[in-house]
């Protein structure tokens, strides 16, 4: 999984790394307001601990900033303030959730578990998934690159739907192997491959396409920056 935490305190900031890595969190880090939106707009998280008090533009103009092109990417305020208005301005700006300095770090890990488990019943929930010109019916199992119905095997399907729901994210040739699996049959690091190439040449001309992060996994991403 990977974090953005946006927080000043050089302290407490090198304490919640440490712990964030040991849970197995990939973990960016900005000191600042304005560097922690540049890097929230450009890059894809799937979490992100946002302090109220930053320097340079305060976590709540960050916020909404964010919000207004990432209205799902789940977001916990860590703030100072514990007035009943300062929660609801945080909650009314976008944040999902809030925890007010000092906390305990067990907290922290059970709301982020939180955020994330909502963040993935709502992926897996979602009857249709869109990226770029395609479209994923995932009850009626069909695709289509704008109107023109895509020629897709079952598994050439099932990997359609585990790029889409991590669109523009890097997913490991494991978890693939992982959700391919099932009913007593295992899918080996190789037949992923296989997998990948099919659909690759399956997708030629939608505007997307999937590419290999060497070392790291696949993730879809518009075709003029894909590898054929």
């Amino acid at each position: 999984m990977k974090l953005f935490l946006a927080e000043d305190d050089a302290v407490l900031t090198d304490a919640l790394l440490t712990r964030l890595a040991q849970l197995g969190f990939d973990t960016a880090h900005a000191a600042d307001g304005i560097t922690a939106q540049q890097r929230l707009l450009a890059e894809e998280f799937d979490a992100v601990v946002l302090d109220i008090g930053l320097p340079g533009q305060d976590g709540l103009t960050v916020l909404r900033n964010v919000r207004v092109h990432k209205p799902a990417l789940p977001i916990l305020l860590l703030t100072a303030l514990d007035s009943m208005e300062d929660r609801v301005a945080g909650l009314d700006a976008g944040a999902d959730d809030y925890l007010v300095k000092p906390f305990d770090f067990p907290e922290l890990e059970a709301r982020l578990r939180a955020l994330l488990r909502r963040q993935r019943a709502a992926d897996v929930q979602r009857d249709e998934l869109r990226f770029g010109r395609l479209r994923l019916d995932r009850t009626g199992q069909r695709a289509w690159a704008d109107h023109v119905a895509l020629d897709l095997s079952g598994r050439e399907l099932q990997l359609l739907d585990i790029l889409m729901r991590h669109a523009e994210r890097v997913v490991t040739k494991e978890q693939i192997a992982a959700e391919l699996s099932g009913a007593g049959e295992e899918v080996g690091a190789n037949a992923v491959e296989v997998y990948v190439h099919r659909l690759r040449k399956k997708l030629d001309g939608s505007g997307v396409g999937v590419r290999a992060v060497r070392g790291l996994g696949y993730l879809l991403a518009g075709s003029g920056d894909t590898p054929s």
